[in-house]
């Protein structure tokens, strides 16, 4: 039975299947010497063409500094712009994630109305906190403390009284700078 894959042996060279070098009469080297010595040229005559008909006019971008040029070379910067257009959280370490919890906080506690949803929230980022406390360190140390209830819940009140204030003032204010309404005719 014959096989149908042919094996090389050492002892025999491998064939060459690749076709003869065509070579230039002028120079005698090959013709794709030739085209790879006189190929940069040969884009700097498109780029040039291209400049001339006006297609590099209004490029998005122009007439602007190129972004993170120029800085240090970080071997990691194609994750760290993936993480950041793709907003993927909750890949940090622990001490990490809860240290920029802590100080988004605030801003998170003035979406809430209910004082119910506040105090469940702070108890569950204490929660959280002291846990990690319990927990070896996988990362940087834990500098956050956990956060007093009443004091949070005191503070979130002012902000919201002084929020609707702001908001009433801006309405009124508004309101005022607004022309008197005409009675109409048949409302005489």
């Amino acid at each position: 039975m014959p096989e149908k894959w042919t094996q090389e042996r050492p002892d025999e060279e491998p064939q060459k299947h690749d076709r003869p070098a065509e070579l230039d009469e002028r120079t005698g080297r090959s013709a794709a010497a030739a085209r790879m010595q006189h190929q940069a040229s040969w884009v700097d005559q498109q780029i040039r063409v291209a400049m001339a008909k006006g297609e590099f006019d209004d490029l998005p971008g122009a007439g602007k500094p190129i972004k993170d040029l120029g800085g240090q070379h970080d071997p990691d910067w194609w994750l760290k712009k993936l993480v950041e257009r793709e907003q993927i959280t909750g890949v940090l370490p622990p001490s990490v994630q809860l240290r920029k919890e802590d100080a988004e906080l605030d801003a998170r506690l003035d979406t809430l109305n209910v004082e119910a949803e506040v105090r469940r929230e702070l108890e569950d980022f204490n929660a959280r906190v002291i846990a990690a406390r319990y927990r070896p360190p996988e990362g940087p140390p834990l500098i956050t403390m956990p956060r007093d209830v009443d004091a949070e819940l005191a503070a979130w009140r002012e902000r919201r009284t002084a929020r609707r204030a702001a908001q009433a003032e801006a309405v009124r204010r508004t309101r005022d700078a607004e022309p008197p309404r005409r009675r109409r005719w048949w409302r005489r």
